[in-house]
C-alpha cells in the first residue's frame, strides 16, 4: 500500500496516534511541510470529521512553532482576525482547521472574510483504500488488538467509507473482545459488527 508513517524527523508526541499518509492527505501534509515558503503566513485546512486534521495541526504546530486555530468556527471572528495579522507581521505561520471554508463557513466580519479568501486552503480527502486499511489496522493494534490480516480484508469492502466508520467499527470490536475475552477472527468481527448494523447482513460473507 502507497502509505508511510510520519517520518521520523517529525514527530509525534506521546500520546498521539501517528498520522498516516496516502493520496486523500498527502497534498496538505506536503504543503504543511513547506511552510517556510509560504507567499502568505497561514493556511486553511479542512476536512471530514476524523480524518486526523486536527492531530496534523499539533504536529504542525510542534515542528515548526506556529499558531493552531482548531474549530476555526468556534472562535471569535475578531480573535482569528488579528491572529491572521500578527502572523504576516511577524511571519510566524498560523493553521485555521474548520469544517469547511467561507462561503459554506458563514463569516460575518468582512475583513476577516477577505482574508480567508487570500489564504490558501488545502482540504483532506475522503479515505483511499490504502488509508482506510491501515486506519484499521492502526487504530486497532493501538488499543492493543492483534488482528490478523484476513479480518481487515474482510471489514473493509463492507463498512462506510469514512473516516468515522473506521472509528465506529474499531470501538465495536474493542467491545466485543473485552465482552467474549477471545481473539480476534473474521467470525467474530462479522457478529460483532452486524449486530451494530455496522455492516448488513446480507454482505457479511467473508
Amino acid at each position: 500500500m502507497d502509505q508511510i508513517a510520519l517520518p521520523l524527523n517529525w514527530p509525534v508526541a506521546e500520546g498521539d496516534e501517528d498520522f498516516l499518509i496516502s493520496d486523500a492527505n498527502r497534498l496538505a501534509f506536503e504543503h504543511l511541510k513547506r511552510w517556510s515558503v509560504w507567499p502568505l503566513a497561514a493556511t486553511l485546512l479542512t476536512g471530514p470529521r476524523k480524518s486526523g486534521r486536527s492531530l496534523l495541526g499539533r504536529i504542525f504546530v510542534r515542528k515548526t512553532g506556529g499558531r493552531l486555530f482548531d474549530d476555526a468556527e468556534s472562535h471569535e471572528e475578531e480573535a482569528l482576525f488579528h491572529a491572521w495579522n500578527e502572523a504576516q507581521e511577524k511571519r510566524r505561520p498560523l493553521l485555521i482547521v474548520a469544517n469547511a471554508p467561507p462561503p459554506q463557513w458563514e463569516v460575518s466580519l468582512p475583513d476577516l472574510r477577505s482574508r480567508l479568501a487570500a489564504t490558501p486552503h488545502m482540504q483532506i480527502g475522503e479515505p483511499d483504500d490504502a488509508l482506510l486499511g491501515n486506519l484499521i489496522v492502526k487504530l486497532l493494534g493501538d488499543r492493543g488488538i492483534a488482528a490478523p490480516p484476513e479480518v481487515a480484508e474482510f471489514i473493509l469492502p463492507r463498512i462506510e467509507r469514512s473516516y468515522v466508520a473506521v472509528q465506529q467499527t474499531v470501538d465495536v470490536l474493542d467491545r466485543a473482545l473485552l465482552s467474549h475475552h477471545r481473539r480476534m477472527t473474521v467470525p467474530m468481527a462479522r457478529n460483532a459488527l452486524t449486530e451494530a448494523s455496522l455492516i448488513k447482513r446480507a454482505r457479511n460473507r467473508a
